[in-house]
């Protein structure tokens, strides 16, 4: 992220905005009383918001700088902090209930390394759980905060598609304008459909 970037997610008006607007609505009915693996909270505003409402959450971040911030300012048990890449997950087959994917899959630096991601949020999965998240629309207001930034916006026409070649079921995407949620599942029991996801 460039400098402007990293203040943005850290202020007060986007925690504002988090938990008001984007994340009641992107998790609206998503179930996070299990074992919920949240990918990306860069500084942690969303895992702060989660915090109250889950039981157990791992967080898996990329920067390790950031993860460190995250692990010493939340100082939780019921919070694990990892580094790692959400593209080649740490962690064993199908140990979370709920994976979650929030306002950071536009950092991606490429639609096939987003599909790797997604193959990824399957495998750890427990079957019947869920994979949800949202992320940003196109828009100048998000080409100007992204400046000498990663920047890989989601299609949501092709968002259903690409989830269901990871192996998902019950794939809903919706639009307000501004930004997506997609909501989808690990099929419950052994399937073609679960099995195209390993």
């Amino acid at each position: 992220m460039n400098r402007w970037h990293r203040w943005y997610c850290r202020s007060s008006r986007w925690q504002r905005r988090l938990g008001t607007e984007i994340l009641p609505w992107a998790l609206g009915g998503v179930d996070l009383s299990g074992e919920v693996l949240e990918l990306g909270p860069g500084p942690g505003l969303t895992t702060d918001w989660l915090r109250p409402q889950c039981g157990h959450i791992t967080c898996l971040e990329l920067d390790s700088h950031l993860a460190r911030s995250l692990r010493d300012r939340i100082a939780d048990a019921r919070i694990h902090v990892n580094v790692g890449d959400a593209t080649a997950m740490p962690f064993r087959d199908r140990m979370f209930s709920t994976v979650l994917a929030l306002t950071m899959l536009h950092h991606v630096p490429s639609p096939a390394l987003q599909d790797r991601l997604f193959a990824e949020a399957f495998r750890v999965l427990k079957p019947g759980g869920t994979f949800a998240g949202s992320d940003g629309l196109g828009s100048l207001w998000m080409r100007i905060i992204h400046i000498a930034d990663t920047m890989v916006i989601l299609d949501p026409l092709q968002l259903p598609g690409r989830l269901q070649a990871a192996g998902f079921q019950e794939v809903r995407v919706d639009e307000d304008g501004q930004r997506l949620r997609f909501h989808c599942r690990r099929p419950s029991s052994h399937s073609q459909a679960d099995s195209a996801g390993k």
